[in-house]
């Protein structure tokens, strides 16, 4: 009786082992042809308390103004045009993304930035502006105030400011006028795109699918893209999915990564990142300069001037840097390995690129 109660308990820890490593295949997976669609749009936002563009540096935005007065009726001398200097509108870029199955009538946000030398978009609003697919086709319109999530003051020559000022978002500010048609899958067959090219995740998802559904339902295509036999009828071929898409699979361990950003210092590594036993010597060498203005005043009726000298003092210093022995085979000894040689973040760049160089570091480096 003890003995299979502990049977059944083990069972019980394996099985949820499992589970809590399980992804739904909606999490790991896409269905091909089912995306988004960027639109982008040039217009203009008017109604800014005189922080719009300097049209004499931004002459496309009197261009706009006065081809926008032309379509209603108003026509403009030349010589006014070349005048008009209107702080209160500024010329932008409206920008949106269109998800699948959108249908005319349906609402988008936009974010509207500022293409010129305007200092502020805040209180404006955009005029209406037509928003473009890749294929030139007008598939939005987008018009409304914008909320800019910032604030600023300037008097005096002094200026203060609180995030970015050029830069707004208008909530459902855009109408989809053209859908764009979106075939979910060809005859019979749909085709899902896992999102990381992994042979054994794609050898699992279809496993998983087959063991819902009768055998030879999914089948792998290559190491990213899964062949479903999905039933005809519209209604049935979205329920099947729906069904798909719910199924957990236990995708395979991602790859060991070390990610080095050499602009701000940052590294990220992942869990499977592991390190052999090395022997790193690690030290600092600073060169300090000081700069001091000496003034020297001329003798009495000597008929000089005061000169102006720099005194310069230069400083080298080096710590010792000692031989620490690292020895790591988790994430965890890693870090703590690092750790311990005291470096900076700087420092821990040049450190890993030579542990790659080394074969002590088992990790792809992915420098951005």
């Amino acid at each position: 009786m003890f003995n299979a109660t502990r049977l059944m308990l083990t069972l019980f820890l394996a099985c949820f082992a499992v589970s809590a490593n399980a992804e739904r295949i909606r999490d790991l997976a896409s269905i091909q042809g089912v995306r988004q669609n960027q639109l982008i749009g040039y217009g203009l936002v008017v109604g800014l308390d005189g922080t719009g563009d300097m049209t004499i540096l931004t002459p496309y935005t009197t261009q706009s103004i006065t081809n926008m007065l032309q379509q209603m009726g108003i026509n403009m001398p030349a010589t006014a045009a070349a005048t008009m200097m209107p702080k209160n509108v500024a010329a932008v870029m409206v920008t949106a993304s269109m998800p699948a199955f959108s249908k005319p009538g349906q609402t988008l946000d936009v974010t509207v930035s500022s293409m010129g030398n305007a200092t502020s978009l805040s209180g404006g609003t955009l005029l209406m502006t037509p928003l473009k697919g890749g294929d030139g086709q007008v598939y939005a319109m987008a018009q409304g105030n914008l909320l800019v999530g910032g604030a600023g003051a300037s008097a005096g020559g002094s200026k203060v400011q609180v995030n970015h000022l050029s830069v707004g978002l208008i909530s459902a500010g855009a109408t989809v006028e053209r859908a764009i048609p979106t075939a979910i899958g060809q005859g019979q067959y749909i085709d899902l795109e896992l999102r990381t090219t992994d042979f054994t995740t794609a050898s699992r998802v279809v496993d998983a699918i087959n063991r819902s559904f009768i055998p030879g339902t999914a089948s792998a295509l290559d190491g990213r893209v899964i062949q479903v036999k999905a039933p005809l009828d519209p209604d049935e071929r979205v329920s099947f999915l729906g069904q798909v898409e719910d199924i957990e699979v236990n995708p395979a361990e991602a790859a060991a990564k070390v990610i080095l950003n050499a602009r701000t210092g940052s590294i990220i590594m992942n869990q499977a990142v592991t390190i052999e036993n090395c022997a790193v010597a690690h030290g600092n060498l600073s060169v300090v300069i000081t700069t001091t203005p000496s003034v020297s005043q001329p003798g009495p009726l000597s008929g000089g001037s005061t000169v102006v000298t720099q005194q310069s003092q230069i400083s080298v210093k080096s710590q010792k840097g000692s031989l620490i022995t690292l020895k790591g085979a988790s994430l965890d000894d890693v870090v703590k390995a690092l750790n311990a040689v005291g470096a900076t973040p700087q420092d821990l760049l040049a450190i890993l690129q030579a542990m790659k160089s080394a074969g002590t570091l088992k990790a792809d480096l992915e420098i951005i």
